[in-house]
């Protein structure tokens, strides 16, 4: 009987440990399976930039190979189109962070008549769908005869990504504790000192994650470029055009090498911040 006993308390002792087990890990396995099925599609694209198909469309695996790895540029225009594209995103994201940076500053240390206003607008370009935003834009580039191109692809990426860096800079801007600039103020800081050597650098990682945010918004940009473009072809277009008479492989290994280097930039940050951790304690 005892016997009996211990296997029935056992048994029920077992059931309870993995339900346990299941309550303290159910966010972690949650988050470890949205995080695969988000990286799901780019391990696909990383495996089909190593196929070489029969035909002119890369949906179906025939058979390994690195020419697409070895001639990226093999595609006529890709490379063109794939530089362009960096070239905007770079300069889109130089012209919102520093214009998003002043707005953010603005917003979030001064009190001015219209400043509620200024929020609301600020937010309108995130709140209403992107394919309103590129006919607005189209519409006021024609009335003002600009001809679409470049500059007018540069202004609405500028536009677009100008939301996302005052958003992330004004959160960054209000978590900042005033006693630190008035205590560099008491040791005799000029308005200059203590904004390079106090405000800039603890509002740097907001500026730094809009900068990024606006970056990867410009790069892979199709509806507001495709209104505004004209006859220009950035990357995007370049795989939207091209898959409609084939999609080269060459495609999958441009997405492939973004997508590293992505990682890469991550990594390095988390590596940065961990050594910084470090040195501290």
């Amino acid at each position: 009987m005892a016997v009996h006993g211990t296997t029935e308390a056992t048994a029920v002792r077992t059931p309870n440990r993995g339900l346990r087990w299941l309550r303290r890990n159910i966010i972690a396995i949650a988050g470890l399976c949205t995080l695969g099925y988000l990286i799901l599609p780019n391990i696909v694209v990383m495996v089909f930039s190593f196929n070489k198909p029969n035909g002119r469309f890369n949906y179906q695996w025939q058979r390994f190979s690195t020419d697409a790895w070895s001639d990226p540029c093999g595609v006529a225009d890709l490379c063109g189109s794939l530089g362009l594209s960096l070239q905007i995103a770079l300069w889109a994201t130089v012209g919102a962070t520093v214009l998003g940076t002043m707005i953010a500053f603005a917003l979030a240390r001064y009190r001015f008549q219209a400043r509620s206003g200024v929020n609301t607008l600020i937010f309108l370009p995130m709140a209403m769908p992107e394919v309103v935003m590129a006919a607005s834009l189209a519409t006021l580039f024609l009335n003002m005869g600009i001809q679409f191109g470049f500059w007018t692809i540069l202004i609405a990426h500028i536009m677009f990504c100008l939301s996302f860096v005052v958003t992330a800079v004004k959160a960054r801007v209000m978590s900042m504790d005033p006693r630190l600039e008035q205590a560099a103020q008491d040791l005799y800081a000029s308005p200059l000192q203590t904004f390079l050597r106090v405000t800039l650098p603890i509002a740097a990682p907001g500026i730094a994650s809009g900068a990024l945010l606006s970056f990867a918004l410009s790069f892979d940009d199709f509806i507001i470029t495709n209104f505004n473009a004209g006859s220009t072809v950035t990357f995007p277009m370049f795989v939207w055009g091209s898959a409609q008479r084939g999609t080269p492989v060459q495609i999958n290994v441009i997405g492939t090498a973004m997508f590293l280097v992505a990682v890469l930039c991550v990594v390095v940050g988390q590596l940065a911040g961990a050594r910084k951790r470090s040195k501290r304690s």
